[in-house]
């Protein structure tokens, strides 16, 4: 059974930053693709950000130059850094691993956090 742990989350200043990570219960992170995704109360969960094995990453529009994901093989971690945060990023944010990238696409594996909050205040 593959556990995910994230951490990091808090309530920050708008123009901020925070870092999350990701823990995984096993070498999983070296392995098929991993993402982070969102969601904002009364809305869909939206994906923010993802990483091959190979190390390629893509971002949402909405967080492009602003977040960064990146992650730790020897640790099997994931992290999603987070800078000049907006009252916009509030929510919830989820790891998920062992997914795949189908002509562009994120498919999400079935591995997933409990999620960790991120609160941006004005």
């Amino acid at each position: 059974q593959v556990q995910l742990v994230e951490s990091g989350g808090g309530l920050v200043q708008a123009g901020g930053s925070l870092r999350l990570s990701c823990a995984t219960s096993r070498s999983i992170v070296n392995s098929n693709a991993m993402a982070w995704y969102r969601q904002a109360p009364g809305k869909q969960r939206e994906l923010v950000a993802t990483i091959t094995r190979g190390g390629s990453t893509t971002y949402a529009d909405s967080v492009k130059g602003r977040f960064t994901i990146s992650r730790d093989n020897a640790k099997n971690t994931l992290y999603l850094q987070m800078n000049s945060l907006k009252p916009e990023d509030t929510a919830d944010y989820y790891c998920n691993a062992a997914g795949r990238i189908v002509a562009g696409t994120y498919i999400p594996g079935a591995y997933w956090g409990q999620g960790t909050q991120v609160t941006v205040s004005l």
